[in-house]
């Protein structure tokens, strides 16, 4: 199932591969040409809505929800991510709440206040608690990352709220009836509120919250005043949970990651039992949030970004009351989400399938995403991919249609690039041009064989020539050629056919024609002799006839 958080737009999907390429966890199908998340095995990172370049994917937009909460008639407070200062450069705590406030809202704070009361936490857990490893539990997708894929790790895992959730309760332990909205640059804050119910009513993007205030036609003032107070703002950038902590536990190392690759090496090495006494930051972002999705997605500068953050942080922390222990607990659960495993045999008939025979056909090239030929082989099984996906294997499959097409068409094929050199001749072609093999061509200028100049014709217009005739006196015999320009005009087609047979049985239909011609001429005139013979005689004959009938007349009537 998808994310509830997560949507996709099947029609703008161009099955480019690029979302599982990126995906660090390879939760993305592939089915009739379009990709699937699969919900269970996402940890909500948003890479696949950074990278896609046909934003085929989309994030569920909850200004609605929001509009509703204001609706509702109780106060609605904003717990802004600390982020924002890089988000809406020059603006401050201030100028954002003025600006919010025209919508409705009933207050705006910084989640830098639940920042502060869960670096307390970790402090405390570390010099009170006797814990080994200690992963901070700010970042969702890690959270995620833990829970389905490492749960072995979850002993490691702080059981704390994240400053989102701590800064909620504290504003509703604060304002009797209060409704809370987070705003930050995270995809995976809205799954983690609507998973952990009552504690944060709807979450924003700032791309949601930039288009309602362009909507409503408000405008953020640039009055930023920093204050002392506010050494949890850093924890958007990477190291910022630490520069907030004492980082004071006996015998502990401190360590900030960054990016799940990096952090998933790192929860390996925790499994293997390779890492003790150390605290670790992790982030699913690099950068960390201020490198969130969707500030990564429009106009993410992670230098500008860190000092625009740097540079709104202090030196002390923010005056709130620590909360109980207890009220600051969270509790974590593994996410089973592991798919059938195939067998080593069903494996090995898939890689046949996709035409990896023996080791060395397995490229692991990652063209279709996937890091091993085996991987993939595992996630066609589990059907996640499917074997089209796999780019060596159809360039392969092409390769041998065209080349089985090629060897056996009885037409000559010649292929010639846009400095008309031969790149491809096929075994007709060659029969033809009287030549031994296509390594006596290939690489030459077309002229070696042929005149080029109806080659150098479709070349400059673009424009095929069809079923023009041509005698080749060099090799005695007559083709029927075709040339069309391929590939955008970078190639350009030669299809030609022997047609001297035909040439020749034409000849000789016009030879007998021309005979027959001759031969009827021929009789005509003789036959128009004789008529006229014949005329002669009988014109001579008729006039000795009408002479003597004369006479006969004129004795009968003179008597």
């Amino acid at each position: 199932m998808m994310p509830n958080c997560l949507t996709l737009k099947k029609s703008n999907c161009k099955n480019c591969y690029k979302c599982i390429r990126h995906c660090p966890v390879k939760s993305i199908r592939f089915s009739g040409n379009q990709a699937h998340i699969i919900g269970n095995e996402c940890i909500l990172c948003g890479h696949c809505f950074v990278v896609c370049p046909q934003n085929a994917k989309e994030i569920v937009d909850e200004t609605e929800k929001a509009k509703v909460l204001i609706q509702s008639g109780d106060p609605v407070v904003v717990s802004l991510a600390p982020s924002f200062v890089a988000n809406y450069e020059g603006a401050g705590i201030e100028d954002m709440r003025e600006a919010l406030k025209k919508l409705g809202f009933y207050d705006v704070e910084e989640t830098a206040l639940g920042a502060t009361l869960v670096k307390r936490e970790y402090d405390r857990i570390l010099k009170e608690e006797d814990r080994d490893v200690v992963i901070s539990s700010c970042c969702h997708s890690i959270n995620l990352l833990i829970q389905k894929y490492f749960p072995r790790v979850l002993p490691y895992l702080a059981d704390v709220l994240s400053p989102m959730q701590a800064h909620c309760e504290d504003i509703k332990r604060r304002i009797p009836k209060a409704k809370t909205v987070f705003i930050g640059p995270c995809v995976a804050k809205k799954d983690e509120a609507e998973y952990y119910e009552g504690i944060v009513d709807a979450v924003l993007t700032y791309e949601e919250l930039t288009n309602w205030l362009k909507k409503e036609g408000i405008e953020i003032q640039r009055r930023q005043q920093p204050d002392e107070h506010s050494r949890a703002r850093f924890f958007p950038t990477t190291g910022g949970i630490l520069k907030t902590m004492a980082m004071d536990a006996p015998n502990f190392s401190y360590l900030a990651l960054d990016g799940v690759e990096n952090c998933i090496a790192a929860l390996k090495e925790i499994e293997q039992g390779k890492i003790h006494h150390c605290f670790i930051e992790m982030s699913a972002c690099v950068g960390s949030c201020a490198g969130g999705p969707v500030m990564e997605k429009y106009g993410h500068s992670p230098l500008k970004d860190y000092l625009a953050v740097a540079g709104y942080a202090g030196d002390k922390d923010f005056e709130i009351d620590q909360p109980e222990i207890r009220q600051l607990r969270k509790r974590f659960e593994p996410i089973d989400q592991r798919a059938m495993m195939p067998s080593e045999t069903e494996i090995q008939n898939i890689l046949r399938e996709m035409g990896k025979f023996k080791p060395a056909q397995e490229l692991n090239c990652g063209s279709c995403g996937y890091n091993t030929c085996r991987e993939k082989a595992i996630a066609i099984y589990q059907g996640k991919a499917e074997i089209s996906m796999c780019l060596p294997y159809l360039m392969e499959k092409a390769e041998n249609v065209n080349d089985t097409i090629a060897r056996n068409s009885p037409n000559g094929i010649i292929m010639l690039n846009d400095q008309l050199e031969v790149q491809q001749i096929n075994p007709a072609a060659l029969k033809i041009l009287n030549l031994r093999s296509e390594n006596a061509v290939l690489g030459d200028q077309v002229i070696r064989i042929l005149d080029p100049a109806p080659f150098l014709k479709v070349k400059t217009t673009g424009c095929g020539i069809f079923h023009q005739r041509s005698y080749l006196a060099e090799y005695g015999c007559t083709i029927q050629q075709t040339i069309v320009p391929a590939e955008d005009g970078r190639m350009l087609l030669c299809i030609m056919r022997d047609v001297s047979e035909e040439e020749e049985a034409r000849r000789q239909r016009e030879e007998i024609s021309r005979q027959t011609v001759e031969v009827a001429d021929k009789v005509v005139d003789k036959q128009m002799r004789i008529v006229q013979e014949i005329a002669s005689l009988l014109g001579e004959t008729a006039a000795e006839t009408k002479i003597a009938l004369s006479k006969l007349k004129e004795s009968i009537t003179n008597e």
